[in-house]
């Protein structure tokens, strides 16, 4: 949630049986007014319309591939609650995260803006909250893929 800029109370993982219904309930409740509390989705995030359209629909793209991503190299079974917090809370899962679904997401987005119109790298940074360096790093790597292009005569990059 934090890495496409939305508040990460949106989302609560609980662990109960199926045969507490009265803990699911309490838990829905509490889930319900905490969301209620935090208004629509991207206000309290300080999002725009565009702006939370653009990550939503970048994130939408990327499902196949987190899927898969998730399958293979982020699927862990636990038999403690205690070990699944310490594992995805860990300095390991969040380096592993930002290789294989964060650093996506930022070029998915970059795409995005750039099927719109060329933007120049402070343009882009600006838009998405990443620091100038993070930008040339994905403007870098997606030119080098082909998919985008550095036109020199308006010192930005278009979607190629």
């Amino acid at each position: 949630m934090e890495h496409i800029g939305l508040n990460p109370e949106r989302l609560t993982l609980e662990f109960m049986s199926g045969s507490e219904a009265n803990v699911y309930v309490e838990v829905v409740n509490k889930f319900v007014k905490k969301v209620k509390e935090l208004g629509p989705l991207g206000k309290s995030e300080g999002l725009d319309e565009n702006g939370l359209k653009l990550k939503l629909e970048a994130l939408t793209k990327l499902i196949p591939y987190i899927r898969l991503v998730e399958n293979e190299r982020l699927r862990a079974h636990f038999h403690k609650e205690e070990e699944y917090e310490e594992f995805y809370s860990s300095e390991e899962f969040n380096e592993l995260f930002r290789e294989l679904v964060a650093d996506k997401l930022a070029i998915s987005e970059i795409m995005l803006l750039l099927r719109e119109k060329p933007l120049s790298t402070g343009e882009i940074s600006k838009i998405l909250s990443l620091t100038p360096s993070e930008v040339a790093r994905h403007l870098d790597s997606s030119t080098r893929q082909g998919l985008v292009r550095y036109e020199e005569s308006q010192w930005r990059f278009a979607y190629a």
